[in-house]
């Protein structure tokens, strides 16, 4: 049985400027993901800014977020850090409070090699005792998970899923037809970069790990279920009514709009960590313009 399906929905981490968890934000989102009956949730993601947060605030973000759930939903938790040790650490930490898994990207100052992401990656698995799932994101990380590689790890006890880069709509079926056949029959292959992930369901990927799922979840919600009934119009129908979310997340990066959508539709207040800026005004009209839009073109795709 694959750990991971559907929707893996990736809140933002409400902080104050001190790095303090906004515990009360925090719940509001995690209850918003409950409510809309996700199939995971996607804690401390690059959506939720894990990299920007102490061992110790990671540790009161996912108990928050563990203890809004009350193990109703299951919660992915991002355990990526610098040196092995460290990830072994927070991984421990995450099975300790009760994690599903744990999402782990192949973070580094220097350039790493395959040899040591694969012992980085078999030694977190097999010391902390949590599923992993590998994190590929070489638009931070700037390293690429190669099929020989993706292969290897797949084969080490523990590591149980993947979550992919999507580039271009039209490789993605190759791609995972790909990854099938180096990976074991339980092995979850999902894929992020929303504005793809719509084809990638087509294609009949396990899991969306989405951005947009972690503030607007009934949405990608319907994109997800209707593409695993096979209704292939209607997934695209509603994703075509994303399209100017996308150009947004394109324009501005998807975590800063979607800190502009959470206070927008009066869901919390929060600010990325610096030195990461908030959009300026003018670039938040045009997603407020966005979302004005948005609910006129989904109630039109009903």
């Amino acid at each position: 049985m694959k750990i991971l399906s559907g929707l893996s929905a990736f809140p933002i981490t409400p902080m104050d400027h001190d790095g303090q968890i906004d515990a009360e934000a925090l719940r509001k989102l995690i209850a918003r993901l409950c409510t809309a009956k996700v199939d995971s949730i996607g804690l401390l993601g690059s959506t939720g800014t894990y990299m920007y947060l102490s061992r110790a605030e990671r540790r009161r973000a996912l108990d928050t977020a563990l203890e809004e759930t009350s193990g109703t939903v299951p919660v992915v938790a991002g355990v990526g850090a610098l040196r092995t040790d460290e990830a072994v650490k927070l991984a421990q930490d995450a099975k300790a409070l009760g994690a599903a898994a744990g999402l782990l990207a192949a973070v580094s100052y220097a350039p790493l090699t395959e040899d040591e992401v694969l012992e980085h990656f078999s030694t977190v698995a097999r010391e902390s005792r949590l599923p992993i799932v590998i994190y590929d994101n070489p638009g931070t990380t700037h390293f690429r998970f190669t099929p020989t590689l993706v292969g290897r790890l797949a084969q080490v006890p523990g590591i149980v899923a993947i979550k992919n880069p999507t580039d271009k709509s039209d490789e993605i079926g190759g791609h995972l037809a790909d990854q099938r056949g180096i990976t074991p029959g339980d092995f979850s292959i999902g894929y992020s970069g929303d504005w793809n992930a719509t084809e990638a369901m087509i294609c009949g990927a396990d899991t969306w790990y989405s951005v947009l799922g972690g503030i607007m979840p009934d949405v990608c919600l319907r994109i997800v279920r209707t593409a695993q009934a096979g209704d292939v119009a209607e997934a695209r129908r509603v994703d075509a009514a994303l399209s100017p979310i996308w150009d947004l997340f394109k324009q501005f990066s998807s975590l800063r709009s979607v800190y502009a959508i959470a206070g927008l539709l009066g869901v919390c207040q929060a600010e990325p960590p610096r030195p990461i800026l908030p959009l300026p005004k003018p670039a938040k009209r045009k997603v407020a313009d966005c979302l004005s839009r948005l609910g006129q073109d989904l109630a039109e795709a009903k």
